[in-house]
């Protein structure tokens, strides 16, 4: 039996990579998650699970090491983070704290247990980036003194960890740069972009879209995120590696409002509002290395994990 280690188990993301893990009849899972974000709800449907055990802690307690529950841990997913802007900005110290004390704890856990350990960064690395597509190579345009630095930066850091371990220490690691992921699984109040919309389209509220829309993201569901950061695990020619995990299909921001409107029937108004400070203008991930290393890429086009995510949206409205 391999027992695997998520961090953030109770978020969006974690949650649904537990539920993946467990499918494997091979696999025992330690959820860990302190629960500021994350909500305990997401994974009711394994609690009491013969194969997995939560833990309510916080990555950055410097006790969380003695916890005797570690022993026998051979993989590590460090997802432990605030992700949605308004969280991270409003928790910014936290934030700091759970990617840099926290992944420098868990990686002296793995060294210890000679674990791997999978670090989920975020392409917000990139920050308003002046390369596009941005592949792993490029080194960011990232403003150190705004409100998204907290995330950005603190994710930057994390990854020097991972470096510093990998090679100093020899502990197995390999870093995932990941893009916007999306589904139903994240909460109304969440704040990114496809929650709000479909959320405020399926209530008959305007769509908020920020500055004139024209700014690009790309979007990839939330399985074959999983997916990827499964094949980071497994793979050992991911060790030692950046890899970015996305989807490269690029929408504007006013183009998603205007799907999320044909696909709902919604009569809602799409409104513009200011645009928030450092919001990046493009988003779009260079996955020829996930190709390469991994034999990775999303199998779910956009408009088809948008209908899935608004039909369970919906189905939750009533």
């Amino acid at each position: 039996m391999k027992k695997v280690a998520v961090t953030g188990a109770a978020g969006f993301l974690g949650s649904h990579l537990v539920k993946r893990l467990l499918e494997d009849e091979a696999i025992e899972v330690i959820g860990l998650d302190n629960l500021t974000t994350g909500q305990a709800s997401n994974l009711a449907e394994v609690m009491g699970h013969g194969r997995f055990c939560f833990l309510q802690a916080d990555v950055a307690d410097p006790s969380l090491a003695q916890c005797r529950q570690w022993e026998g841990v051979t993989e590590i997913y460090h997802l432990a983070s605030p992700a949605s802007p308004q969280l991270y900005q409003r928790m910014s110290l936290e934030t700091i704290a759970v990617n840099t004390t926290g992944t420098k704890q868990l990686l002296e856990l793995a060294d210890r247990l000679g674990a791997k350990l999978v670090f989920a960064s975020t392409s917000e690395a990139y920050g308003d980036p002046e390369v596009h597509p941005q592949p792993e190579t490029y080194r960011g345009n990232v403003n150190t003194w705004g409100p998204r630095a907290c995330y950005d930066e603190s994710k930057r850091l994390g990854e020097v960890l991972c470096y510093e371990y990998w090679t100093k220490r020899g502990v197995r690691v390999a870093v995932a740069r990941i893009f916007n992921t999306y589904s139903a699984g994240l909460s109304n109040d969440d704040g990114r972009v496809i929650s709000t919309f479909v959320n405020q389209a399926l209530t008959g509220k305007d769509l908020t879209v920020f500055g004139d829309g024209s700014q690009t993201r790309s979007f990839c569901y939330v399985d074959d995120t999983a997916e990827g950061l499964i094949r980071l695990m497994e793979k050992p020619e991911a060790d030692g590696e950046i890899i970015n995990i996305g989807n490269p299909e690029e929408y504007t921001i006013l183009e998603v409002a205007r799907l999320v409107k044909e696909l709902t029937g919604s009569v809602s108004r799409i409104v513009f509002l200011p645009l928030p400070e450092d919001d990046p203008k493009v988003r779009r991930p260079d996955i020829c290395k996930a190709e390469r290393l991994l034999g990775w890429k999303p199998r779910v086009g956009f408009r088809e994990g948008l209908e899935r995510t608004i039909a369970a949206y919906r189905a939750k409205l009533h």
